[in-house]
Protein backbone atom coordinates (compact mmCIF):
# COMPACT_ATOMS: atom_id res chain seq x y z
CA UNK A 1 0.00 0.00 0.00
CA UNK A 2 1.61 3.78 -1.07
CA UNK A 3 0.24 7.02 0.05
CA UNK A 4 -2.89 5.45 1.85
CA UNK A 5 -4.19 6.66 4.92
CA UNK A 6 -4.13 4.36 7.88
CA UNK A 7 -7.75 5.22 8.85
CA UNK A 8 -8.71 3.80 5.87
CA UNK A 9 -7.16 0.14 6.41
CA UNK A 10 -6.97 -0.23 10.31
CA UNK A 11 -9.69 -2.49 10.98
CA UNK A 12 -8.37 -4.75 8.57
CA UNK A 13 -7.80 -7.71 10.39
CA UNK A 14 -4.17 -8.21 10.35
CA UNK A 15 -1.40 -8.03 12.66
CA UNK A 16 1.05 -6.19 10.47
CA UNK A 17 -0.25 -3.47 8.26
CA UNK A 18 2.67 -2.40 5.87
CA UNK A 19 2.06 1.78 4.20
CA UNK A 20 4.70 3.44 2.16
CA UNK A 21 4.61 7.36 2.19
CA UNK A 22 6.04 10.27 0.17
CA UNK A 23 6.19 13.55 2.32
CA UNK A 24 6.98 17.08 0.96
CA UNK A 25 10.36 18.25 2.59
CA UNK A 26 9.94 19.57 5.69
CA UNK A 27 6.32 17.82 6.17
CA UNK A 28 5.29 17.75 9.94
CA UNK A 29 3.11 15.41 11.16
CA UNK A 30 1.46 17.11 14.23
CA UNK A 31 0.76 15.25 17.45
CA UNK A 32 -1.55 12.34 16.94
CA UNK A 33 -1.50 8.82 18.20
CA UNK A 34 -1.83 5.39 16.52
CA UNK A 35 -3.50 2.43 18.37
CA UNK A 36 -1.21 0.17 16.77
CA UNK A 37 2.58 -0.02 17.67
CA UNK A 38 4.52 1.64 14.73
CA UNK A 39 7.81 0.75 12.63
CA UNK A 40 8.61 4.04 10.97
CA UNK A 41 11.74 3.55 8.35
CA UNK A 42 12.71 6.65 6.66
CA UNK A 43 13.55 5.28 3.05
CA UNK A 44 15.01 8.36 2.70
CA UNK A 45 15.71 11.56 4.62
CA UNK A 46 16.03 12.27 8.06
CA UNK A 47 13.13 12.38 10.68
CA UNK A 48 13.06 13.89 13.82
CA UNK A 49 10.30 12.19 16.57
CA UNK A 50 9.22 14.19 19.37
CA UNK A 51 6.92 12.81 22.58
CA UNK A 52 5.79 14.32 25.49
CA UNK A 53 9.22 13.07 27.20
CA UNK A 54 12.14 12.91 24.58
CA UNK A 55 12.98 13.48 20.84
CA UNK A 56 14.66 10.97 18.72
CA UNK A 57 16.36 11.68 15.11
CA UNK A 58 16.17 9.01 13.34
CA UNK A 59 19.13 9.17 10.30
CA UNK A 60 19.38 7.67 6.94
CA UNK A 61 19.20 3.78 7.32
CA UNK A 62 17.57 3.34 10.14
CA UNK A 63 14.35 3.92 11.82
CA UNK A 64 12.37 4.09 15.11
CA UNK A 65 9.85 1.86 16.82
CA UNK A 66 7.22 3.68 18.47
CA UNK A 67 4.76 2.28 20.87
CA UNK A 68 1.58 1.66 20.44
CA UNK A 69 -0.85 4.72 21.87
CA UNK A 70 1.98 7.18 22.28
CA UNK A 71 1.73 10.41 21.11
CA UNK A 72 4.03 11.89 18.92
CA UNK A 73 4.97 14.51 16.52
CA UNK A 74 7.34 13.87 13.20
CA UNK A 75 9.51 16.00 11.46
CA UNK A 76 9.87 14.88 7.70
CA UNK A 77 13.71 15.66 5.84
CA UNK A 78 13.02 14.70 2.33
CA UNK A 79 11.43 11.78 3.73
CA UNK A 80 9.87 8.57 1.81
CA UNK A 81 8.98 6.32 4.44
CA UNK A 82 7.97 2.50 4.76
CA UNK A 83 5.75 2.04 7.66
CA UNK A 84 4.15 -1.11 9.82
CA UNK A 85 1.52 -0.31 12.14
CA UNK A 86 1.32 -3.48 14.13
CA UNK A 87 -1.31 -4.65 16.69
CA UNK A 88 -0.11 -4.62 20.30
CA UNK A 89 -0.83 -8.14 21.32
CA UNK A 90 1.27 -9.68 18.59
CA UNK A 91 4.65 -7.84 19.57
CA UNK A 92 4.22 -7.95 23.44
CA UNK A 93 8.03 -7.39 23.42
CA UNK A 94 8.09 -4.22 21.89
CA UNK A 95 9.72 -1.15 23.66
CA UNK A 96 7.98 1.01 26.15
CA UNK A 97 9.54 3.88 25.00
CA UNK A 98 10.22 5.44 21.24
CA UNK A 99 13.72 3.58 19.99
CA UNK A 100 15.87 4.12 17.42
CA UNK A 101 17.38 1.00 15.26
CA UNK A 102 19.50 -0.03 12.42
CA UNK A 103 18.08 -1.43 9.40
CA UNK A 104 20.04 -3.88 7.97
CA UNK A 105 20.05 -4.85 3.93
CA UNK A 106 17.76 -7.73 4.97
CA UNK A 107 15.00 -6.14 7.15
CA UNK A 108 15.01 -3.23 4.07
CA UNK A 109 14.35 -5.15 1.31
CA UNK A 110 11.39 -6.94 3.13
CA UNK A 111 9.87 -3.68 4.06
CA UNK A 112 10.25 -2.53 0.45
CA UNK A 113 8.55 -5.66 -0.72
CA UNK A 114 5.94 -5.80 1.87
CA UNK A 115 4.28 -2.13 0.86
CA UNK A 116 3.46 -4.13 -2.14
CA UNK A 117 0.59 -6.09 -0.15
CA UNK A 118 -2.73 -5.65 -0.92
CA UNK A 119 -4.57 -4.80 3.26
CA UNK A 120 -5.99 -7.85 3.11
CA UNK A 121 -2.75 -9.62 1.81
CA UNK A 122 -3.10 -13.80 2.09
CA UNK A 123 -1.50 -14.95 5.83
CA UNK A 124 -0.70 -17.79 4.09
CA UNK A 125 2.09 -18.33 1.72
CA UNK A 126 4.75 -15.59 1.06
CA UNK A 127 2.78 -12.56 1.72
CA UNK A 128 2.30 -14.17 5.40
CA UNK A 129 5.41 -15.20 5.65
CA UNK A 130 7.14 -11.91 4.48
CA UNK A 131 4.60 -10.32 7.21
CA UNK A 132 6.64 -13.00 10.40
CA UNK A 133 9.50 -12.78 9.32
CA UNK A 134 9.83 -8.48 9.78
CA UNK A 135 8.56 -8.88 13.33
CA UNK A 136 11.73 -11.75 13.76
CA UNK A 137 14.16 -9.24 12.09
CA UNK A 138 12.62 -6.21 14.47
CA UNK A 139 13.04 -8.15 17.32
CA UNK A 140 16.17 -8.58 16.57
CA UNK A 141 17.49 -4.88 16.54
CA UNK A 142 19.58 -3.15 19.23
CA UNK A 143 18.69 0.30 20.49
CA UNK A 144 20.71 3.21 19.10
CA UNK A 145 21.35 6.14 21.12
CA UNK A 146 20.18 9.15 18.79
CA UNK A 147 17.73 10.73 21.60
CA UNK A 148 17.26 13.01 24.40
CA UNK A 149 14.80 12.99 27.15
CA UNK A 150 12.92 16.53 27.62
CA UNK A 151 12.15 17.08 31.23
CA UNK A 152 8.28 16.70 32.70
CA UNK A 153 8.66 20.53 33.96
CA UNK A 154 6.70 22.38 31.40
CA UNK A 155 9.67 25.35 31.88
CA UNK A 156 12.71 22.95 31.52
CA UNK A 157 10.83 21.13 28.74
CA UNK A 158 9.87 24.91 26.97
CA UNK A 159 14.19 25.59 27.12
CA UNK A 160 14.93 22.19 25.56
CA UNK A 161 12.70 22.21 23.17
CA UNK A 162 13.81 25.54 22.28
CA UNK A 163 17.81 24.69 22.36
CA UNK A 164 16.95 21.71 19.81
CA UNK A 165 15.27 24.20 17.48
CA UNK A 166 18.11 26.15 17.35
CA UNK A 167 21.41 24.85 19.64
CA UNK A 168 22.94 28.25 20.58
CA UNK A 169 26.80 27.48 21.91
CA UNK A 170 26.56 30.98 24.23
CA UNK A 171 23.90 29.10 26.19
CA UNK A 172 25.31 28.52 29.78
CA UNK A 173 23.78 26.72 32.77
CA UNK A 174 23.81 30.45 34.28
CA UNK A 175 21.62 31.72 31.34
CA UNK A 176 18.87 28.73 31.52
CA UNK A 177 18.54 29.34 35.24
CA UNK A 178 18.07 32.95 35.15
CA UNK A 179 14.99 32.02 32.92
CA UNK A 180 13.33 29.81 35.43
CA UNK A 181 13.95 31.70 37.95
CA UNK A 182 16.16 29.40 40.43
CA UNK A 183 19.57 29.64 41.34
CA UNK A 184 22.43 27.75 39.22
CA UNK A 185 22.86 25.22 41.76
CA UNK A 186 19.16 24.54 42.19
CA UNK A 187 18.72 24.38 38.74
CA UNK A 188 21.32 22.08 37.76
CA UNK A 189 20.01 19.80 40.40
CA UNK A 190 16.50 20.26 38.98
CA UNK A 191 17.61 19.19 35.08
CA UNK A 192 19.48 15.98 36.12
CA UNK A 193 16.66 15.06 38.36
CA UNK A 194 14.30 15.02 35.65
CA UNK A 195 16.48 14.25 32.55
CA UNK A 196 19.47 12.15 34.28
CA UNK A 197 22.09 14.31 32.99
CA UNK A 198 23.52 17.65 33.81
CA UNK A 199 22.61 20.50 31.62
CA UNK A 200 26.20 21.03 30.08
CA UNK A 201 25.85 17.38 28.97
CA UNK A 202 22.31 17.74 27.61
CA UNK A 203 22.93 20.08 25.28
CA UNK A 204 25.94 18.89 24.09
CA UNK A 205 24.43 15.78 23.28
CA UNK A 206 21.46 17.82 21.80
CA UNK A 207 23.56 19.43 19.77
CA UNK A 208 24.98 16.89 17.92
CA UNK A 209 21.45 15.52 17.57
CA UNK A 210 21.15 18.42 15.52
CA UNK A 211 24.24 17.75 13.44
CA UNK A 212 21.87 14.56 11.88
CA UNK A 213 20.00 16.72 9.46
CA UNK A 214 22.60 19.57 9.19
CA UNK A 215 24.88 16.79 7.24
CA UNK A 216 22.35 16.19 4.51
CA UNK A 217 23.46 19.55 3.03
CA UNK A 218 26.99 20.47 4.85
CA UNK A 219 30.33 19.07 4.92
CA UNK A 220 31.36 17.89 8.59
CA UNK A 221 33.74 20.97 8.64
CA UNK A 222 30.70 23.34 8.09
CA UNK A 223 28.28 21.56 10.15
CA UNK A 224 31.37 21.16 13.38
CA UNK A 225 31.55 24.93 13.05
CA UNK A 226 28.27 25.86 13.12
CA UNK A 227 27.92 23.82 16.09
CA UNK A 228 30.97 25.66 17.99
CA UNK A 229 33.22 22.84 17.43
CA UNK A 230 36.74 24.21 17.25
CA UNK A 231 37.62 21.41 14.43
CA UNK A 232 36.39 19.18 12.23
CA UNK A 233 38.18 16.59 14.26
CA UNK A 234 37.21 17.70 17.78
CA UNK A 235 33.32 17.24 16.41
CA UNK A 236 33.99 14.13 14.67
CA UNK A 237 35.70 12.88 17.67
CA UNK A 238 32.50 13.65 20.17
CA UNK A 239 29.59 12.43 17.41
CA UNK A 240 31.68 9.13 17.10
CA UNK A 241 32.03 8.61 20.88
CA UNK A 242 28.37 9.62 21.10
CA UNK A 243 26.76 7.93 18.53
CA UNK A 244 29.44 5.04 17.95
CA UNK A 245 29.75 6.40 14.12
CA UNK A 246 31.48 8.99 12.45
CA UNK A 247 29.79 12.12 11.16
CA UNK A 248 30.99 11.68 7.37
CA UNK A 249 28.65 8.73 7.30
CA UNK A 250 25.80 11.34 7.69
CA UNK A 251 27.48 14.26 5.37
CA UNK A 252 26.60 15.59 2.06
CA UNK A 253 28.33 13.33 -0.79
CA UNK A 254 29.17 10.40 1.48
CA UNK A 255 28.98 7.38 -0.76
CA UNK A 256 27.05 4.76 1.38
CA UNK A 257 24.69 2.05 0.50
CA UNK A 258 23.00 2.92 -2.72
CA UNK A 259 19.08 4.01 -2.36
CA UNK A 260 17.08 0.85 -3.17
CA UNK A 261 15.09 0.91 -7.03
CA UNK A 262 12.47 3.05 -7.47
CA UNK A 263 13.12 5.18 -4.78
Amino acid sequence: MKNVPLADVDHVDRAVLPIGTDYPPGHVLDWHEHRRAQFLYGATGVMVVDTDDGTWTVPPERAVLIPAATRHRVRMLGVSTRSLYIEPDAVPWWPGTCTVVDVPPLLRELLLTAVGFEADYSLSGRDGSVADLLLHEIAARAPLPFHVRIPVGADLAALCREYLAAPDTGVTNAVWAARTNLSERAFTRRFRAETGDSPAVWRGRARLLAAVPLLRSGSVSEVGGRLGYASPAAFTAAFTRTFGIPPSRFAQGHRGRPPAEGL
